[in-house]
């Protein structure tokens, strides 16, 4: 919600107003998963399923908000979110790969 990752079980709907609202629906452009959703797959981030919308929204915020966030940086953006499949290390190491192909967009 305006660039930043919320609960959206904690959001009254009149918190809203006028704010943007970003889904993970809206991560996939013209039949095109977001280069997020290519790295969690590419390093196997995704097992059950049941965290990966979270972990992707929040992951996301970062990126707008830090192309290179540091591996704290990223444990830090996620620390809301459980995961009880594959450990953190692949979705980390997942969301640093996403970085890394943002900056070289960028440059």
């Amino acid at each position: 919600m305006g660039g930043k990752a919320v609960n959206s079980c904690l959001v009254l709907a009149p918190q809203i107003r006028g704010q943007e609202i970003l889904t993970i629906e809206a991560l996939e452009k013209n039949g095109q998963m977001d280069r997020l959703q290519e790295a969690f797959i590419n390093n196997s981030s995704i097992q059950c399923g049941y965290c990966t919308p979270g972990m992707l929204m929040s992951a996301k915020a970062l990126l707008m908000a830090n192309s290179t966030p540091s591996e704290e940086e990223i444990k830090i953006a996620i620390s809301g979110n459980l995961c009880r499949c594959t450990g953190y290390n692949k979705i980390v190491n997942a969301i640093k790969e996403a970085a890394t192909q943002l900056v070289e967009t960028i440059e």
